[in-house]
């Protein structure tokens, strides 16, 4: 298929939600897309200044000084002591990798890319694009023969959902017999909140009592956007198996995909700077506080959302009629359905608005029911 078949982008369906929100009283409370609105930490902002004289190209590969920050990070961050810097590289935010890796892995048609049942649609749209067939399971033991690449998302978005030691290792397990390269999308890894991930790191797919001892056909996919408010510098990167990793830096060198200069010198400082992200998900937590119990209180059920960005949240109905009841009271969620069929009376609300909206979004929840 071509990019001309693609469906329109899903969240013009929102717009109509969107304008009821709009006209509460109070203002709109914006939860539906999770797009940071707390400032870029000082310390990176300074960094990206320090590096604009980039007269010259960037390397695909990343810098030395940016590929061990990587390393390191992994090592203090991830419990993943033993990447070397031919494990690592940049990307352009972690959505361009997303939608480009079955290209980049040069699947087509006949091909099977698996996906999380409840998933990120981005992981369709570049199975669409390069062709091959998409398949939504959860169940390691369903995954199909003939599947290709296979995507988990742990801490999950939307759900929040996060895989286990045991789970990944199984994952691993059934990727290998499969023959299937298995990419792992970590992005909220530091946003860990219930469960374990009250007190323990989120593993990764390369956590070494995961991988079996080597790092063969994996990947671990993450970004700054959320940790270090970096969305809109498109800064992340991916590690995992030196072999894979090889053939996406050959392909992306010929199609041009790097990420600016200042760009790599500014991830450098954020990735060896934990303070700034220690201090972000306490603003995030704060706010998660104050607006899981005003959703509780107003008739939803949270599920999953232990750890991520996000609250999973149902009344047992249908989302878009949920949708309709929160825009009433100004609020503005994302629908289930957007994250696949098995979704249908889900909403997703997410955790980048100020304090103060949050608050104002959770008095309107419970004066619903008052």
């Amino acid at each position: 298929m071509s990019v001309r078949d693609l469906a329109d982008y899903p969240w013009d369906a929102v717009t109509p939600f969107r304008e009821r929100a709009a006209a509460h009283p109070g203002g709109i409370v914006d939860l539906a897309i999770g797009s940071p609105v707390d400032p870029t930490p000082e310390i990176i902002r300074r960094a990206l200044s320090e590096a604009t004289d980039a007269h010259s190209y960037p390397q695909t590969v990343g810098t030395p000084a940016l590929r061990e920050a990587i390393v390191e990070w992994y090592a203090r961050r991830r419990g993943v002591p033993d990447l070397r810097v031919d494990n690592v590289m940049p990307t352009i935010g972690s959505k361009e990798l997303v939608a480009l890796l079955p290209t980049l892995l040069g699947l087509g048609p006949g091909d099977v890319v698996v996906q999380p049942r409840v998933a990120y649609p981005t992981y369709a749209v570049g199975a669409q694009v390069a062709g091959a067939t998409v398949v939504s399971e959860d169940d390691p033991a369903l995954w199909p023969e003939g599947a290709k690449l296979i995507w988990i998302n742990t801490p999950g978005n939307p759900d929040g959902r996060t895989w286990t030691v045991p789970e990944l290792a199984a994952a691993v397990t059934r990727a290998r017999e499969l023959g299937a390269v298995l990419a792992s999308d970590e992005c909220y890894a530091e946003l860990g909140w219930d469960g374990p991930w009250a007190t323990e790191p989120v593993p990764s797919v390369l956590d070494p009592r995961v991988t079996g001892g080597t790092r063969s056909g994996l990947l671990s996919v993450y970004s700054l956007s959320k940790q270090s408010n970096l969305a809109g510098y498109r800064a992340a990167f991916v590690a995992g198996c030196a072999r894979v990793v090889g053939e996406i830096l050959t392909a992306r060198k010929h199609l041009g995909l790097m990420p600016p200069a200042p760009v790599q010198h500014a991830m450098e400082v954020a990735l060896r700077d934990d303070e700034h992200v220690a201090a972000q998900k306490e603003l995030y937590r704060r706010r998660r506080e104050v607006l899981r119990p005003a959703l509780v209180d107003a008739g939803f059920r949270i599920d999953g959302s232990e750890a991520g960005l996000y609250l999973w949240a149902t009344e047992g109905r249908d989302a878009w009629e949920s949708m309709g009841r929160l825009a009433d009271l100004g609020i503005l969620a994302g629908p289930g359905p957007f994250y696949g069929d098995h979704s249908p009376e889900h909403v997703r609300l997410s955790l980048t608005a100020p304090l103060e909206r949050v608050e104002a979004a959770a008095a309107r929840l419970r004066g619903s029911v008052s």
